[in-house]
């Protein structure tokens, strides 16, 4: 495989538009960040960080109650609809920031608006398997998860030069265009984006919530879905700690500055952009349950020196940890993809984007708590609770040895057939009804899958 596979996703219109869609969505949120941040010093001074920390515990609450329901939803209606209206209602309440006057004001607009990301999110995930076909769907999966982190490196630049330029509140006007631009794009795809209509069922209340609830159930029945949702929480442990403690570190341990801290995570966001360029290419040399093991470790691993690093050396171990740390996310992503039910997927989708962000509720006070009770060993404390996570998980939930995980390619083969009582089809005139012949049989391409594993003539190898 060469770089050419990762970006040949966008050969499909349909994905390229809507990955479009979401580029112009990630460099939106941007904007509303960067402008929030400066809203907040605006309203609240040096008390500023305590509205951001507020907000930001909106956000996480919004996605964790209601991305499950959005994911039941996304499996009954018409998907390209949820994504056009979730850009419209952001679009006005980020119109509506501008002419905020009290703090109180930006937690119910802001709550307001993660309440329209929970329902964007898993909906947009769910659907890129749906339009992209099953050759395609990891490599499109990955470049998605590139763009979000590339930008989440550039994003805040690009914002903050903006609004210096037209100012802190006029952001929030631009940011509006930019989510106007998304349901456009949306809106103008070809089509609907619907999954099995015709064997969905009724709209109940009691229907929907057994789809919630079958969402999550697929979500912690699935072995390797399981294992990996479970590492995720393993990979959250050590990124809360490198978000809420690096700057602690760069500029109070390393008496740094802000640009500095701005290079340390910048190397976190790049090294998160390579391995999702690098997995979309080379995504099925392995297991995807075996990149989550590998991505949990770089990640845990990464922390254990941290507390006696330079600025250098941080940098590269930061490296290291955002390359780990979406070795965990995106296999997770691609392993509902590759064995959940396309018609199911939306559910299952909802319950992991709330699942993983209950992790990263667990993770932040953890790393805030390390961070103001072990301040010059928060790093090495946060990697054994990690590490020691992390072997319980791979003890506990890692799929079983013999259940193997692997593709079927397209095939084709000779076997002899006999008639009995439950083969029998026509032939050829002057061929015996009860005489054996060979066919010629064909199985197609099986995505990665699991199945108990017998040795017989046909599978030998060692273990």
């Amino acid at each position: 495989m060469n770089t050419l596979t990762f970006f040949r996703s966008l050969r499909n219109p349909v994905f390229a538009r809507l990955y479009t869609a979401q580029t112009t969505s990630l460099l939106g949120d941007a904007l509303t960040w960067v402008g929030l941040a400066l809203l907040a010093f605006n309203l609240a001074g040096k008390n500023a960080a305590v509205v951001l920390s507020v907000a930001l515990t909106l956000r996480v609450t919004a996605f964790v109650l209601l991305s499950p329901l959005a994911g039941a939803i996304a499996d009954r209606l018409d998907r390209k609809k949820i994504m056009v209206i979730t850009h419209i209602f952001r679009m006005l309440i980020v119109g509506l920031l501008p002419f905020v006057t009290q703090i109180w004001q930006v937690y119910v607009l802001i709550f307001a608006l993660n309440v329209f990301n929970a329902f964007f999110t898993p909906t947009y995930q769910a659907t890129i398997p749906l339009v992209t076909g099953e050759n395609d769907y990891a490599g499109a999966i990955a470049l998605s998860s590139a763009t979000y982190q590339l930008l989440g490196v550039l994003g805040p630049g690009i914002a903050g030069s903006v609004a210096a330029f037209i100012g802190a509140r006029q952001v929030f006007f631009l940011d509006a265009l930019s989510f106007a631009i998304a349901a456009i794009l949306i809106f103008t795809l070809p089509g609907r984006l619907v999954v099995a209509q015709n064997q969905q069922p009724s709209r109940t209340t009691r229907r929907t919530w057994g789809d919630i609830k079958d969402g999550t159930t697929r979500l912690l029945t699935d072995a390797p879905i399981r294992y990996a949702l479970a590492m995720q929480l393993v990979a959250s442990i050590a990124g809360a700690q490198i978000l809420v403690n690096t700057v602690g570190y760069v500029q109070g341990s390393l008496k740094l500055g802000e640009v500095q801290y701005g290079w340390v995570m910048a190397a976190f966001g790049i090294g998160a952009t390579l391995c999702a360029v690098i997995y979309g290419t080379f995504n099925r040399s392995l297991l995807r349950t075996t990149f989550v093991l590998i991505g949990a470790t770089l990640i845990t691993l990464a922390l254990l020196p941290a507390n006696y690093a330079n600025l250098t050396v941080l940098m590269l171990l930061w490296l290291v940890a955002g390359a780990g740390q979406n070795l965990v996310n995106l296999p997770t992503q691609t392993l509902i993809a590759d064995r959940i039910p396309t018609a199911i997927q939306g559910r299952v989708y909802g319950a992991h984007f709330a699942w993983s962000h209950l992790w990263w509720a667990i993770s932040y006070p953890l790393a805030g708590w390390l961070g103001s009770h072990f301040a010059e060993r928060e790093f090495i404390y946060g990697s054994l609770v990690g590490l020691m996570l992390l072997v319980v998980v791979q003890i506990t939930l890692s799929p079983h040895p013999h259940e193997h995980e692997h593709f079927h390619y397209l095939s084709m083969h000779e076997h002899q057939h006999i008639h009995d009582e439950h083969h029998q089809h026509n032939h050829d005139e002057g061929m015996a009804i009860g005489e054996s012949h060979n066919h010629l049989h064909e199985h197609t391409t099986i995505i990665y899958h699991t199945h108990p594993h017998t040795r017989d003539i046909h599978h030998r190898h060692s273990h």
